[in-house]
């Protein structure tokens, strides 16, 4: 199959001097996004000739604890609906959100976003 369109993402990520992130923007042509600030990204890559996940994961020293917890939460849910996608695998898919609900138990985060934790 040959490739029709190409599309780029772009992270920019601003460090300190001691090589910490302190500001992260992205931009995405094609969901007409332009330097987005964020305060974290978490990024997979999968490598077929080593059969190996390459990551990257970067926040910013000013991310909250409970800020990070949240995207956790959300990050572990997204994960599971995609797996169930990909897979089709609903034991397994289930599986993975019945750990997202407990993690979301756990940290109490209901609770939290309610009373305007930190």
């Amino acid at each position: 199959m040959a490739v029709k369109h190409n599309s780029k993402v772009i992270f920019e990520v601003g460090l300190d001097e001691n090589r910490i992130p302190e500001k992260i923007q992205w931009s995405a042509d094609d969901a007409q996004v332009s330097n987005e600030p964020a305060e974290a990204v978490m990024i997979s890559v999968w490598n077929d000739q080593t059969k190996e996940t390459l990551r990257m994961d970067l926040w910013t020293k000013e991310m909250k604890m409970f800020e990070m917890q949240v995207f956790f939460h959300q990050t572990l849910k997204s994960m599971s609906e995609v797996y169930r996608r990909a897979t089709n695998d609903d034991k397994m898919a289930d599986t993975m959100m019945d750990f997202v609900d407990y993690f979301e138990e756990k940290l109490e985060l209901e609770k939290k976003r309610n009373g305007g934790a930190n």
